[in-house]
């Protein structure tokens, strides 16, 4: 469904359904991730079930679907690398990430990470060995596996798994850095150990080590990490019906507000 940007009002509403990209035939494809080309006026889409990435061309009539790139089963999030030129998303089913050239509307590659990968949008730093990566944290295990992400600066490395650090907890859904910080945030609110939910664990790209983890809550699930735009403050959610959101000096780690109140319901 493509929406008028100032009104709201829906414009057209494009049929996704199709075939895998095994020729299966299938009874419902959902849209998972969407994000827009920061070169060309189209949006990019993971159309879960089938594996296919898609490209709709806004510059024309009715938003078009114009192409569909196979890539694996099942697309669910993802996000851009450094450069905004390549959509990486996660094929869960197939424990990958996958590698569209936006640019030239190809897929480069599939790179397994581990267990059900799920990125979020994922995050991109330098890595002081294996310069620009882009990583993902998992749901079916505790790993942060970091792929190397410039194949023109370091080509050695592109689309290769260069770096994996074992994590305390399973069950992550999202990890989140910013270019003036040095820690990578990430949770575990899906792990089936209860004191795992409710904590948040930071790595640090410097020393290239997992730097510690520590309880936000002492309820709920501890989901979901947002900066602020100078990079200096990290606000997280407390999921529960009685929800938080807790707000960290991204500096030294150390919390400096919690909002609180009944409106606040899974945040």
């Amino acid at each position: 469904v493509v929406f008028d940007g100032q009104t709201l009002e829906p414009l057209v509403v494009h049929d996704v359904l199709s075939p895998d990209i095994n020729g299966k035939e299938l009874e419902e494809v959902r849209v998972a991730a969407i994000v827009a080309s920061h070169f060309d006026p189209v949006w990019v889409m993971g159309l879960k079930e089938s594996g296919y990435v898609g490209i709709v061309d806004y510059s024309q009539p009715d938003f078009p679907l114009v192409k569909k790139i196979p890539a694996d089963l099942f697309l669910h999030d993802g996000g851009w690398d450094h450069t905004g030129r390549y959509f990486i998303t996660a094929a869960n089913a197939q424990n990958k990430l996958m590698i569209v050239d936006v640019k030239t509307q190809e897929l480069v590659a599939g790179v397994e990470t581990g267990d059900t990968p799920h990125p979020g949008r994922g995050a991109n730093w330098v890595d002081p060995e294996f310069g620009w990566v882009y990583a993902t944290t998992h749901i079916g295990e505790g790993k942060l596996t970091m792929i190397g992400a410039d194949p023109e600066g370091s080509p050695e490395y592109a689309w290769k798994v260069v770096r994996e650090i074992e994590l305390p907890g399973t069950g992550s859904l999202f990890l989140k850095t910013h270019p003036e910080s040095p820690w990578v945030w990430m949770d575990t609110p899906l792990s089936n150990v209860v004191e795992e939910t409710r904590q948040a664990c930071v790595y640090s790209k410097a020393s290239m080590v997992l730097e510690k983890c520590f309880q936000v809550a002492d309820h709920g699930r501890v989901v979901h990490f947002e900066y602020n735009r100078a990079g200096d403050e990290v606000w997280v959610s407390v999921w529960d019906g009685d929800g938080e959101i807790v707000i960290y000096d991204d500096e030294t780690l150390t919390e400096k507000e919690r909002i609180t109140g009944d409106w606040l319901i899974t945040p």
